[in-house]
């Protein structure tokens, strides 16, 4: 009795295990030949990585994304960290290579009031055209519908009901 209850909730574990480990990929993205020796450098490259989008996959950094280009630009966040950049000079030099784009939190300037003030726009403008809308239809008069005397024996006649209770002639 016992072993046949061992099989579902091995399965239950295995089943687990399997959809944990296929949502733990992007913490697999960093190659082991990227790693550097010194732990302090590592640590500084993972913390610029996370900053840095993959021009690939556009919503992930470059440490979580898998794509060659984002290996590309992990291994260039460690030349520049091994030649003594700075982690400031490191993200400027990207931007200055692929533009304010790679950065994930875009700085607030005039390159970049569009993106960040974008979607308060929209909801302004959906919120004005939402009152344009209400408030006409609110101004409009609300006739009732009267029905001809054709459209009452016609609508008798359909619902089988006599025209001379509906009120018609």
């Amino acid at each position: 009795m016992k072993h046949g209850r061992s099989i579902p909730l091995a399965t239950a574990i295995l089943t687990l295990l399997l959809f944990v480990g296929g949502t733990a990929g992007p913490a697999w993205a960093i190659r082991p030949d990227e790693v550097l020796a010194n732990p302090v450098l590592e640590a500084r490259a993972r913390a610029i990585g996370s900053e840095l989008r993959c021009l690939v996959c556009q919503n992930e950094s470059i440490d979580d994304s898998d794509a060659d280009l984002a290996h590309d630009l992990r291994l260039l966040v460690r030349q520049r960290l091994l030649a003594g950049d700075s982690d400031e000079q490191v993200k400027q030099y990207m931007v200055s290579r692929y533009g304010t784009y790679v950065l994930l939190k875009p700085p607030f300037n005039l390159d970049t009031v569009f993106l960040w003030l974008g979607p308060l726009g929209f909801l302004v403008c959906a919120a004005g055209a939402a009152a344009v809308f209400y408030r006409r239809s609110a101004l409009l008069p609300q006739e009732a519908t009267q029905f001809s005397a054709d459209e009452k024996r016609r609508l008798a006649a359909l619902t089988g009901e006599d025209s001379t209770k509906t009120g018609g002639t």
